[in-house]
């Protein structure tokens, strides 16, 4: 597939983590001669936390993650993903190969079994092959190097057009402290948890509880403010390991927050600008609500809807359909109060559109590949960001042929 418009020019160069290594190699999980599977081996003493999804049809290696989450963290811990086959909705027979992978991993790099956390994307509904993945593990541990994360980010793509990666460097106490963090995220993309796969690696030192929270406050910032179809996946996984060998104590280190927030959000933004089929890189930015929690259902429900998005993907300035999906919302509102805007220009306001609305400067907006959309509820103080992309024939020819 042709590389999205909105990605980033190149993938970025990611510092090493001490304490971490990574390889990857084609295992033919369903297309032949396809890198597919990686391996992250952690140093022992690595702090692991993780957020994944609420969906009721989880899949197999997601419940066993959420289930090994507090493991001690004395011995190694392993992360293996593969792509392709998401191991979900394959009742008994999923979790049996989840165990067998571990098992081999285990065999082969001397992880204990409730240290090793895998995950699995792609197809929904059949087996896995894990004896492909298995007759890897070998190969998978006797390559793995400090410089191998970006080959790990293309394994686990699936109809992915570019890999993607962010870091962020910071000085605490006057020693560096790095993060690295790589992911995988197209379609079926919507918050609720931690959309889609991610790996974010520190050589900071924290404690499990402390990263746990860390970790699940920044999540509802940046990763569970995206959406490109508002479609939830049984398989999103968010992972980060703290392996402490810069010897640097970030606990309640405002300044590592906010590099770890950088870090998510930039992943988070990569995502959207590689939503299926995507031509425009969409801001929601919504004011004025009676609450946070009704300004995000705003946001939402305006990023969701295929009418405005659409209208996006058409460089249509329709914005009667933001009116529609604030109306849509469940959150309080009131006509009479509510206005919009497109970039800085004023489409309505006080319930009426905008004395001076142009319709020509707004077209003209609308052709930009970067929008924002603005709306203030004028009821409150709430408010709340999501980010979003359009939606176009793209969309449908992807997933019409995904399985075939």
């Amino acid at each position: 597939m042709p590389v999205s418009p909105l990605a980033p020019a190149n993938f970025p160069e990611l510092p090493k983590i001490g304490g971490v290594t990574f390889a990857a190699a084609a295992a033919g999980v369903k297309y032949k001669n396809r890198t597919d599977v990686m391996l992250a081996i952690v140093a022992p003493g690595s702090a692991v936390a993780g957020v994944f999804t609420r969906s009721a049809t989880r899949s197999a290696p997601v419940l066993d993650c959420q289930a090994k989450l507090g493991s001690d963290p004395s011995q190694i811990a392993a992360f293996l993903v593969n792509s392709g086959n998401s191991n979900a909705f394959t009742g008994s027979r999923g979790s049996a190969s989840v165990q067998a992978v571990c098992e081999a991993v285990a065999a082969q790099t001397g992880a204990p079994i409730d240290r090793i956390f895998t995950a699995s994307t792609g197809v929904i509904g059949e087996p896995l092959p894990h004896d492909r993945i298995i007759a890897k593990i070998a190969e998978l541990h006797a390559n793995q190097s400090a410089d191998e994360i970006e080959n790990a980010a293309r394994a686990i793509m699936t109809t992915d057009t570019f890999a993607k990666g962010a870091a962020a460097m910071i000085t605490v106490n006057g020693k560096d402290v790095k993060i690295a963090g790589i992911a995988k995220g197209s379609g079926m993309i919507a918050p609720d948890m931690a959309t889609m796969l991610v790996y974010i690696f520190t050589d900071a030192k924290i404690g499990q509880a402390d990263l746990q929270t860390l970790v699940f406050e920044t999540n509802a910032r940046t990763f569970n403010c995206i959406t490109v179809d508002s479609d939830t996946s049984t398989s999103d996984s968010l992972l980060m390991a703290a392996t402490g060998t810069s010897g640097v104590d970030v606990t309640g280190s405002a300044d590592f927050a906010a590099a770890l927030h950088d870090v998510m959000q930039d992943l988070a933004h990569q995502v959207v600008r590689d939503g299926e089929g995507a031509t425009k890189f969409v801001t929601v930015k919504v004011t004025g609500a009676e609450n946070d929690s009704d300004a995000h259902k705003v946001a939402l429900s305006i990023a969701n809807s295929p009418l405005v998005k659409t209208a996006i993907a058409g460089e249509d300035a329709n914005w009667g359909r933001v009116v529609m999906a604030v109306g849509k919302s469940g959150a309080a509102a009131d006509r009479d109060t509510l206005s919009i805007r497109f970039g800085d220009i004023t489409v309505a306001e006080n319930g009426w559109r905008a004395p001076d609305y142009s319709e020509e400067a707004t077209s003209a907006y609308m052709k930009n590949a970067e929008l924002e959309i603005g709306v203030d509820l004028g009821i409150g103080s709430g408010q709340s960001t999501v980010w979003t992309c359009d939606l176009t024939h793209g969309y449908i020819t992807i997933n019409a042929d995904y399985r075939s």
